[in-house]
């Protein structure tokens, strides 16, 4: 018997895996062929998803319930599993060992006739990036809550980035075996603190060890998960005790999707009949506008409601035609916005996004996703920043660590080459002549420093090795060598960030390494308004140097005080146009390195107003020189302040430990934002400096008996305290050789 007759046999779901376990065990040449059948999808039958939530909801487990109901694996493993294999998706010897997902991992499935990519994305605040780049190529999300946890710190960032990238979601409530489970609850949170308009489309029957199935409110009907591992979905009449709930969370979903519905807002004040049918549409159209929110329940660690859930992806989520993507196309003058053509034939040029660099055993591998044309095996590909030509050498599709080749991509697919060097966020085109651009990924800053040295001074060429791949792979990771202190410092989301890259370094590349204080990213600013007037003029033989820039330097608003603007408001020609690039130049690159302790200058604004040039002696190095001098002047002559990184903190631990755990947050000078106690559990969200959380960690452990965990991520930089300021300019001198008493009389 052929796999293809196999294929078009009415087999179950249950029977095509066991199956395929049969005849072909565990590896993958039972998908090998079955892949064929992905390659050539229509639009209307791809969907590209992203799984995300706060730490510990339920990601990779969910994921691997997808992966085994679907057939892709022939058995399901845990993420901190008794069999020491751990999940499919957490394919990193690390990712095993902590129970935590640390890169993003993509994959694909069938499901009912239906290509699915999916991107597993880490929770850790920590490694924040893995779920920006996912999220800027993904059509549509799932986004995960804890039945007990509901809306934490991590879910709210999620949430922010789904917005910034308009990526339509469902809400899934997992883990409703959990002792304390409570989805209305949940619910609540996801309208008040997410802002989502959410309602359910299913209900929990029974909660924590009573887990029984879940009520579907569309169509009526009790689904039922049975089986060994619920692969069997048996549906059934609705429980009698629950009829009266199902009937009022029914009208409840209908009343709410009429207010951003008009079709099923008409037929409701017409109190025409709404069927399954015009409750499902409703429910697309809405979803795709992200005017509403389904919500679904279950419990992906007991197996139920994974195959609902699934459904509500191919019924409500966008396949890649429903997405409007563009591409900025550069003229000489002007940039444009071009609509991007998501068919799934040649017919218009290819245009493809590489998001995601990793270093693999072959070279490096980059992941892509394509949002126009078709792109074949052997195919030549130009980058357009850099204008180099590639060749398209090896296609493969992604399955966690496995890859399988393909000869060719068509628009909406997430697929990955090799060998080609270029950075995250470049765009990638078959012509020379097109000149677009995707819109690039978000980078959030990094926070904190340590210094960071070998172990062994004959590692260090493995170590150099690593900390370039690293770098690359991750644009959160920063690495350079501090000529002041005479150290290699490198800089990332948090000590945990930086904790997994040094075991990394030590696990693949045999290079121990040692990790320093933390340091904080401090910033310098500006307090008030401060006028300069600087005249730059050296002779020494032949043309000298001339320039004047007369200006203002500016505090920005608090809202704006991690960046810094230049503007140009000359008037006349007493600073011709090409010096301004010059006085740009030197103004940035005094803001990289503050006079006060070192750090960035943020937060201000260079007004040239005015300046004076010479015919002969002017030139743009010039006037580079006389901006330099005058953010010194300013420096001299100015109120100067430092900023530092204020930590959003949100801990839980059981509620007897409350108010010791408040009186550290205090005793840290934190800010008490709110608190809330359920379950015998309390939740302190608080707004900390960063500067003062180290060792944190430990101490709350101790003061809980190990129950109580934190999370953090970086809210804003704010004013540091004066005695803080103190000491961290106090640090700097030292760090120069120069004692605060000199610099007192200087």
């Amino acid at each position: 018997m052929t796999i293809v007759t196999i294929l078009n046999r009415n087999l179950t779901l249950s029977q095509l895996s066991k199956l395929h376990s049969h005849i072909y065990g565990p590896n993958v040449r039972f998908w090998a062929s079955h892949a064929k059948f992905a390659e050539h999808k229509p639009l209307e039958k791809i969907r590209n998803i992203g799984i995300s939530a706060h730490i510990d909801s339920g990601k990779t487990t969910l994921t691997e319930r997808i992966l085994y109901y679907t057939g892709r694996i022939s058995e399901m493993h845990e993420v901190r599993g008794k069999d020491n294999v751990g999940a499919t998706m957490d394919s990193m010897e690390l990712e095993r060992q902590r129970g935590i997902t640390i890169q993003s991992a993509a994959t694909y499935t069938l499901w009912k006739d239906h290509n699915i990519n999916i991107i597993d994305t880490p929770g850790h605040v920590d490694f924040t990036v893995e779920v920006e780049r996912a999220l800027r190529v993904l059509d549509g999300a799932i986004l995960v809550l804890c039945a007990v946890g509901g809306v934490q710190s991590q879910t709210l960032t999620v949430n922010r980035q789904m917005k910034r990238y308009n990526v339509p979601c469902l809400a899934f409530i997992n883990k409703l075996d959990r002792m304390g489970a409570n989805p209305k609850r949940v619910l609540k949170e996801l309208r008040s603190k997410l802002h989502h308009n959410a309602a359910f489309i299913q209900l929990p029957i029974g909660l924590e060890g009573n887990t029984k199935g879940v009520v579907d409110l569309i169509s009526q009907k009790a689904l039922y998960f049975e089986g060994n591992f619920g692969e069997i979905v048996r549906e059934d009449e609705i429980p009698k005790d629950m009829n009266a709930e199902v009937n009022e969370k029914r009208q409840e979903l209908i009343e709410n999707l009429s207010n951003e519905d008009e079709t099923l807002g008409e037929l409701y004040l017409n109190e025409a009949q709404i069927t399954e049918k015009d409750i499902m549409e409703a429910l697309r159209r809405t979803c795709l506008k992200r005017k509403f929110t389904p919500v679904l329940v279950g419990t992906a660690l007991k197996n139920k409601g994974v195959q609902p859930l699934l459904d509500a992806v191919l019924n409500y989520l966008p396949n890649p035609g429903e997405v409007e993507n563009y591409a900025f196309e550069k003229t000489e003058d002007e940039s444009n916005k071009v609509l991007l053509n998501s068919a799934r034939s040649d017919k218009h040029p290819f245009v493809g996004l590489a998001f995601k660099l990793e270093a693999g055993k072959f070279g490096q591998l980059t992941y892509f996703r394509s949002y126009q044309g078709t792109l074949k095996k052997s195919d030549t590909l130009y980058n357009t920043r850099t204008k180099k030509k590639v060749r398209a050498q090896r296609l493969v599709r992604l399955h966690a660590n496995q890859m399988e080749d393909v000869t060719e991509v068509y628009a909406g697919d997430i697929f990955a080459l090799f060998g080609i060097e270029c950075a995250s966020g470049d765009t990638f085109v078959k012509s020379s002549n097109l000149n677009l651009s995707m819109e690039s990924i978000y980078i959030p800053d990094p926070v904190i420093s340590m210094s960071i040295h070998t172990k062994h001074s004959k590692d260090r060429d493995n170590f150099a090795k690593g900390i370039a791949r690293f770098t690359k792979e991750d644009p959160t990771l920063r690495f350079h060598y501090d000529t002041d202190v005479k150290e290699s410092i490198v800089s990332g989301m948090g000590e945990l960030h930086l904790e997994i890259y040094a075991q990394r370094l030590e696990r693949e590349y045999n290079c121990p390494v040692i990790l320093g204080k933390p340091k904080v990213a401090f910033r310098e600013t500006l307090c008030n308004p401060c006028e300069f007037d600087y005249f730059h003029k050296k002779q020494s033989g032949g043309a000298g140097q001339y320039a004047r820039v007369i200006g203002i330097m500016e505090p920005l608003p608090p809202e704006k005080n991690t960046t810094i603007e230049f503007a140009d408001e000359t008037v006349g020609t007493n600073v011709p146009k090409q010096y301004i690039p010059g006085v740009e130049k030197g103004f940035r690159a005094m803001c990289e390195k503050g006079l006060l302790s070192g750090h960035k200058i943020t937060g201000i604004k260079f007004r040239i107003i005015d300046g004076m040039h010479h015919c002969v002696d002017s030139s743009e190095f010039a006037f580079f020189q006389a901006a330099q001098g005058a953010v010194r002047d300013v420096f001299e002559n100015g109120s100067w302040r430092i900023l530092e990184p204020i930590m959003l903190v949100e801990i839980t631990g059981p509620e007897e430990y409350q108010g010791a755990v408040l009186g550290q947050v205090n005793r840290r000078k934190g800010i008490i934002n709110g608190t809330d106690t359920r379950e015998g559990w309390f939740t302190i969200v608080a707004e900390v400096p960063l500067n003062e959380m180290f060792g944190y960690s430990g101490e709350l452990r101790s003061t809980t008996q190990g129950k109580g965990e934190f999370t953090m991520e970086y809210a804003r930089y704010s004013p540091c305290l004066p005695e803080v300021q103190e000491q961290v300019v106090r640090q700097y001198l030292e760090s120069q050789g120069i004692s605060v008493a000199q610099k007192s009389k200087n």
